[in-house]
């Protein structure tokens, strides 16, 4: 009976008729969309063959931070992941796309990524090290630390390192009142990283 049950389960499973492990009355995944939340208006003026050559490479995380799911905290020193949410792409490679499109649409560099065959007068180095739903007390609120270093290419030397951070109230205690808030403190974070990249010009 056992060499009977075995192979029937088999191909139950693969036919998709079978559910093991997972809970059939679970809510539905819901992915969402980091973005940048007020996106600067693009650049009146047309950007200049004299710019330099911004390289930006992708922002790098923590281990922890280097996945597609939401992160919360309920109590200092301690982090947790949302169960039924997820991002479309992951923070860090989201955040550097995002930037790239931000100071390239202000037009005062010509923003490349970095590890092709453009020749960068500048390299900007970023690392998202914190990024998550501070849910201590409801509704809570996103932190975000981010850490961003500018090396001149030609002279090779750092020009110069900054950390900034912002603190983001959560209007729903949910991932989708951090999601939303997540995106707004990415944009006031690209607001900051780009007046501090313009005191370089």
């Amino acid at each position: 009976m056992k060499r009977l049950l075995a192979p029937t389960a088999l191909a139950l499973a693969l036919t998709g008729c079978v559910n093991f492990g997972e809970q059939p009355n679970a809510p539905a995944m819901v992915y969402y969309v980091l973005d940048d939340a007020v996106p600067a208006p693009a650049a009146a003026s047309v950007r200049s063959a004299a710019a330099p050559a911004l390289l930006v490479l992708d922002t790098t995380t923590g281990s922890f931070y280097d996945t597609d799911q939401l992160v919360f905290s309920r109590s200092a020193g301690t982090r947790g992941q949302y169960q039924y949410a997820r991002w479309t792409e992951r923070p860090g490679k989201r955040f550097a796309d995002l930037m790239r499109a931000r100071l390239d649409r202000q037009g005062d560099w010509q923003v490349s990524a970095a590890g092709g065959y453009v020749r960068g007068d500048v390299l900007l180095d970023t690392v998202l090290m914190e990024f998550y739903h501070d849910a201590a007390s409801a509704p809570g609120r996103v932190r975000l630390a981010l850490r961003a270093e500018l090396v001149d290419l030609k002279q090779r030397k750092l020009l110069g390192r900054r950390v900034f951070e912002q603190r983001v109230p959560v209007s729903t205690y949910d991932a989708a009142g951090a999601a939303a808030a997540s995106s707004l403190a990415v944009s006031r974070a690209l607001d900051d990283l780009s007046a501090w990249l313009a005191t370089f010009q």
